[in-house]
């Protein structure tokens, strides 16, 4: 696992022990990044089940503001805090914690939030719903979930809009925008 372009470009990341933690591969990672490149620069992420962090590193690679990286494992704390050291990127908090505790707590707005939950956990809609229920996201704010291809994922309430899905063998990416609001 590296990271793809920017600041930290081709540094490797160290991964956690064991199968519990499934890494974005490296393949969906620069389709995410495809896709948001140019909502990157300036903004603030949220990293929710960050596991490695590598999604969140790599944004801070490619310019992001600020980067939050929450997971309840302390193992996996302590890996993304050496993966920000070794990659020597600025700007990145590692909360160690559940999400929705995360969630209901959190004063401040995204402008892009990666939920890429363990895939039968049932934690992808809970976070989603949660997130767009206290209204996270800054307005136009990206919400990027990964999923397994065949979930269905909701469509929250306004302001928030299901955009378009992206599939990758067993793998599908779902966007979500916060509108603006007049």
């Amino acid at each position: 696992m590296r990271v793809i372009t920017g600041l930290a470009r081709g540094r490797r990341i160290k991964e956690l022990p064991g199968l519990e933690t499934r890494p974005t591969t490296d393949k969906v990672k620069e389709s995410i990044f495809n896709i948001i490149q140019f909502d990157i620069e300036g903004r603030r992420v949220l990293d929710l089940f960050a596991g490695t962090g590598q999604l969140g590193i790599e944004a801070l690679s490619r310019g992001a503001a600020s980067c939050t990286f929450v997971d309840v494992r302390r193992e996996a704390a302590a890996v993304i805090r050496e993966n920000l050291t070794h990659t020597g990127l600025a700007g990145g908090v590692v909360i160690q914690g559940d999400y929705l505790a995360f969630l209901s707590g959190c004063q401040e707005k995204f402008d892009l939030l990666f939920l890429d939950p363990p895939y039968a956990s049932g934690q992808l809609n809970r976070a989603l719903e949660t997130a767009a229920a206290i209204d996270i996201m800054s307005e136009n704010g990206i919400i990027i979930c990964e999923s397994a291809a065949e979930l269905e994922l909701p469509c929250p309430s306004a302001p928030y809009e299901k955009g378009r899905e992206y599939r990758y063998g067993k793998i599908k990416l779902t966007l979500y925008r916060r509108t603006v609001t007049g």
